[in-house]
């Protein structure tokens, strides 16, 4: 049995904080696979500034040399406005049966499911695993505490809290807006996305 981490993200572009992130994951939960799954730029809950056949490329260029990394484009071919994780988590199940399955989020994340703010809240929770990594001082355990969904839920595996050490968070915004404003965001991101953003004249 395999155990596989499903990483989901705009991922516009991807960063040198998302490969760190997920080699730490990958590390410390013992997975063998993560798999980055990019949504699409269809979706109505996101500004995205990139087409997907940009920010599929930058991810493949970005992970090519870690046989640990997959990239997997199942989101970018749905409708946007109607997939939602518990239902890609329910396809990632399918295709690979008999493995042990986790979603990796950010605790803003853990939150937002906690309130019941995403859809399928509880049948996302009640049949999945969850890599949940600290964030922006959230305290993780009083989040599960507080909320009846996560806590009635909470049987020792359910939840795998993860701080990573130390505070990473250069986002896929600050990067845009660097490149943007003329700025020299370079060693903030894979050297062969940076070439490509230059290239293609993205962000601009």
């Amino acid at each position: 049995m395999a155990k596989i981490g499903i990483y989901g993200s705009s991922f516009d572009p991807v960063t040198n904080v998302h490969l760190w992130t997920a080699s730490t994951i990958a590390h410390r939960c013992k997975l063998d696979k993560v798999i980055f799954l990019p949504c699409s730029n269809r979706r109505k809950d996101k500004d995205m500034k990139t087409e997907d056949k940009h920010r599929w490329h930058m991810l493949k260029l970005a992970i090519a040399d870690n046989a640990t990394f997959i990239a997997d484009d199942y989101e970018m071919h749905q409708n946007a406005w109607n997939v939602y994780t518990y239902q890609t988590m329910e396809y990632f199940k399918k295709q690979f049966p008999g493995d042990d399955l986790y979603f990796i989020m950010g605790a803003d994340l853990l939150v937002d499911i906690g309130n019941g703010e995403w859809k399928y809240s509880e049948q996302l929770i009640e049949s999945n695993k969850f890599i949940v990594m600290a964030r922006g001082g959230i305290d993780m355990m009083k989040t599960i505490a507080h909320s009846p969904l996560l806590r009635n839920n909470d049987d020792g595996s359910r939840f795998h809290l993860v701080d990573k050490g130390l505070s990473m968070e250069i986002s896929s915004t600050y990067i845009r807006e660097e490149f943007s404003r003329g700025g020299e965001p370079r060693y903030l991101l894979p050297e062969s996305c940076y070439e490509y953003i230059k290239k293609e004249g993205l962000y601009r």
